[in-house]
């Protein structure tokens, strides 16, 4: 028996109501369980409950065994006054107020229907899961059940990622353009160089780019100097030679420290994933796009997004993947699943943040857009997908990405509508 259960019991009424009485035999009638609180105090707040025929209106506190009640030291605890009744699976002491008022306590054993204990176990307890631990039953949610937690699970990823980017705000002094250009940095460099990307930002703040985004080379220069793919270049090569110099002007000028920029990566990557490659482009967006936030808050279809994200490299990066070694001319225009990533990972999120602090709604907007982006791919999707899960879009990807690492991964399955639908 765990503690994350009898709550579940308890907001879910699925206690077998007949008889229900205190340790001290006084009739108990739940009128309204209470609001489940996730903070310190007690468990549930606001509950209605008739005991011995007398209707309260209190707190409900819930514990394993009733002697918990002191082991947390809640009879010294103000905020544990106003509890009205302690319900526990095992009634083993009487509890007490501080004012040495006793209070009624309910004990579980007896009133939970024997087959919810079973489908718990058989659903925490499941030793032979490979993925996930419904993985034999979450095919058979319904699918307007299903779609609905999809949604839910969405908008609480978008919430956590609108905290981080008032972080960034603050930081920032509410500079939405310089917040922008260090997610976009950020998802630029992708899982394997994104934390080396970002670190640009750190160091080169955006008040410089809107100075080195007159002309391409100043911009392109910087980005790449300050990932050290400058240094000790002596290769003859015009344009190495160009930026080199470039760079050398551009860091004494604003006083740049590239000690602070984390190395970029190329072991694993393809060559259009190259930094040498990524970083070219975001220069050519910067120098093309002016004020892009603005440009980007007022965009709402994927086509205008590929528009505006149509960019490719300089004409060097063209033939180079790195410094010295030609190769076959190729544009390395954004593809669209790179552009799909940048708008799901930066744009979407600073569009519901910017929603956000202006008190408005663009959760119909935001689910339209996501809803006509293919899905992701990455072993978690791929799982889900082999279980018989239909992820369409990149609105399912996301959210089943979000079900996996805060739900599946921590056994919360109580708190997802998937497992609470399975124990009935």
């Amino acid at each position: 028996m765990r503690e994350e259960l009898l709550h579940f019991i308890w907001k879910t009424n699925k206690l077998q109501q007949k008889a229900l009485h205190t340790s001290k035999k006084e009739a108990v009638q739940i009128f309204h369980p209470g609001t489940h609180n996730m903070g310190s105090g007690p468990d549930f707040f606001n509950a209605k409950i008739e005991i011995d025929g007398q209707l309260w209106a209190g707190n409900v506190e819930i514990h394993l065994k009733s002697s918990y009640w002191y082991a947390h030291h809640h009879e010294t605890d103000v905020n544990y006054d106003n509890v009205i009744l302690h319900v526990v699976w095992e009634d083993d002491v009487s509890v007490f107020r501080k004012d040495r008022s006793e209070i009624p306590t309910l004990e579980l054993q007896g009133h939970v229907p024997n087959t919810l204990l079973d489908a718990y176990r058989a659903l925490l307890e499941n030793s032979k899961r490979r993925f996930i631990n419904c993985e034999k039953d979450i095919a058979k949610v319904p699918l307007l059940l299903w779609n609905n937690w999809l949604e839910r699970l969405y908008i609480e990823r978008l919430e956590q990622k609108a905290t981080a980017i008032f972080k960034l705000l603050e930081v920032s002094k509410n500079d939405r353009e310089q917040v922008l250009f260090t997610l976009l940095l950020k998802n630029f460099g992708t899982k394997i160089n994104g934390s080396s990307f970002e670190s640009i930002s750190k160091t080169l703040d955006f008040s410089t780019v809107r100075k080195l985004r007159q002309d391409m080379m100043s911009l392109e220069s910087t980005l790449l100097g300050l990932c050290g793919l400058l240094t000790n270049n002596t290769l003859e090569d015009g344009y190495c030679i160009a930026a080199q110099k470039e760079f050398e002007y551009q860091k004494n000028k604003f006083g740049l420290n590239p000690n602070k920029v984390h190395p970029p990566e190329f072991f694993g990557l393809r060559p259009s994933n190259f930094p040498t490659i990524r970083l070219s482009q975001f220069a050519s967006l910067y120098h093309r796009e002016e004020n892009l936030f603005s440009k980007l808050i007022a965009v709402t279809s994927s086509k205008d997004f590929y528009r505006l994200f149509a960019v490719e490299p300089s004409a060097y990066w063209q033939e180079h993947y790195t410094f010295g070694r030609p190769s076959k001319k190729s544009s390395e225009k954004l593809t669209k699943s790179f552009i799909d990533l940048l708008v799901i990972n930066t744009v979407v999120p600073l569009k519901f943040a910017y929603a956000k602090k202006r008190n408005s709604n663009v959760d119909t907007e935001i689910i339209t857009l996501l809803s006509s982006l293919k899905a992701e791919g990455n072993s978690v999707i791929k799982n889900f997908t082999e279980l018989g899960v239909s992820i369409e879009n990149s609105l399912g990807s996301q959210a089943v990405i979000q079900l996996h690492s805060n739900y599946c991964a921590h056994n919360q399955c109580l708190k997802c509508a998937v497992g609470a639908s399975l124990l009935g």
